[in-house]
C-alpha cells in the first residue's frame, strides 16, 4: 500500500465522566524524515512524549503537526462559594471593627478576592490522559488511512505517466530506421553538393560511425527497464518514496542521454515529452512515505 505524506485527520469524544470534550487535530505533510510537532495544553505535558512515540510506531516519514484541545461542558464549569468561610471572615472583621476605631469599610468585592471564598469545579487532568491516548490512536488511524487514499491517488498518476514514457519510447524505437534513412539521404546530398565524384564506401563508412552515435537502443531499454522497476515498488507498496525517487533520477538520466544523441526533431520531441512526464512523477513521489 502507497502512502502519501499530506493528510489532515481529526478526531473528537466525549468523555462523560469528566464532563469534558477532547479534539485531536493532525495534519501531515512531506518532510525527507518524521518529524513530530505536538502542541498540547500546559495541563496534558506529560504527553508530549508518549505523543511522539505512539506517531513513531504509525509513521515512518513526513512532518506531522499535532494539536490537542479540551473543553469543559458549559454547565460543569461552576463557581462556588465557600460560605462557612464567608461567615467566619465576616465576624473576624466584626470582632476587628470592635478593637480599632474608624475601621475602613471592607467591600464584598475584597471578600470575595481572599483565598479559599471562591471555589472552581476543576477538571481531573489525570484520569483523561488515558481516552486522550486512545483518541489519539484513532486519530493516527484516520490519518493513515487518508494517507492510503492519497497514495492510491498518486499511484495512479504516476501509472499514466509510465504509459506515457512507454508510448514516447516505442513511437522513438519504431521511428529510428526511418530516421536512419532520413540521415542517410541528407548526408549524401550534402556529399553530392560538396564534391563533385562522392565516393560511395566513405560515405557509408560516415553514415555508420553517425549511426553509432545516434544509437539510442540501450538508452531506450534502460528507460523500460526502469518503468518497470517503478511499477514493482508501486506494487510492493510500503515505504518506497526514496526508492522511487532515485528511479526517478535514473529514467531523468536516460531521458537527458536520449537528448544529447538526438539527431532529429522527432527524437528531440520525445527526449522532451519524457522529461516533462518524468519531472511530472517526480513532483508527486515527493510526497510517497
Amino acid at each position: 500500500m502507497i502512502q502519501s505524506m499530506t493528510a489532515f485527520a481529526r478526531s473528537d469524544r466525549h468523555i462523560d465522566a469528566q464532563h469534558t470534550t477532547l479534539v485531536w487535530e493532525l495534519k501531515s505533510v512531506n518532510h525527507r524524515y518524521l518529524e513530530v510537532s505536538p502542541r498540547l495544553p500546559d495541563a496534558f505535558r506529560e504527553l508530549d512524549g508518549p505523543v511522539r512515540e505512539l506517531c513513531r510506531k504509525r509513521l515512518n516519514r513526513g512532518k506531522i503537526e499535532i494539536g490537542l484541545r479540551y473543553q469543559a461542558d458549559a454547565g460543569e464549569t461552576s463557581i462556588s462559594l465557600d460560605e462557612p468561610l464567608v461567615r467566619q471572615l465576616g465576624q473576624a472583621l466584626h470582632r476587628v471593627g470592635e478593637l480599632i476605631h474608624h475601621p475602613a469599610p471592607v467591600s464584598p468585592t475584597e471578600i470575595l478576592r481572599m483565598p479559599g471564598v471562591l471555589q472552581m469545579k476543576e477538571v481531573d487532568f489525570n484520569a483523561l490522559t488515558g481516552p486522550a491516548m486512545a483518541l489519539l490512536d484513532e486519530a493516527l488511524t484516520s490519518l493513515v488511512d487518508t494517507r492510503a487514499r492519497e497514495g492510491a491517488a498518486l499511484a495512479k498518476m504516476v501509472e499514466e505517466r509510465l504509459d506515457g514514457i512507454l508510448v514516447q519510447v516505442g513511437r522513438t524505437r519504431n521511428a529510428l530506421p526511418l530516421i536512419l534513412d532520413g540521415l542517410r539521404t541528407r548526408l549524401k546530398k550534402r556529399v553530392e553538393d560538396v564534391l563533385a565524384s562522392p565516393d560511395p564506401e566513405r560515405l557509408e563508412q560516415e553514415l555508420v560511425l553517425l549511426a553509432q552515435k545516434m544509437d539510442v537502443a540501450e538508452e531506450l531499454d534502460r528507460l523500460e527497464a526502469h518503468v518497470t522497476e517503478v511499477r514493482r515498488a508501486l506494487a510492493e507498496g510500503g515505504h518506497v518514496g526514496r526508492r522511487l525517487d532515485f528511479l526517478m533520477q535514473e529514467l531523468n538520466r536516460e531521458a537527458n542521454t536520449l537528448a544529447s544523441k538526438s539527431v532529429d526533431t522527432e527524437t528531440t520531441q520525445a527526449a522532451v515529452e519524457l522529461k516533462v512526464l518524468i519531472e511530472q512523477m517526480r513532483e508527486q513521489i515527493q510526497n510517497i512515505e
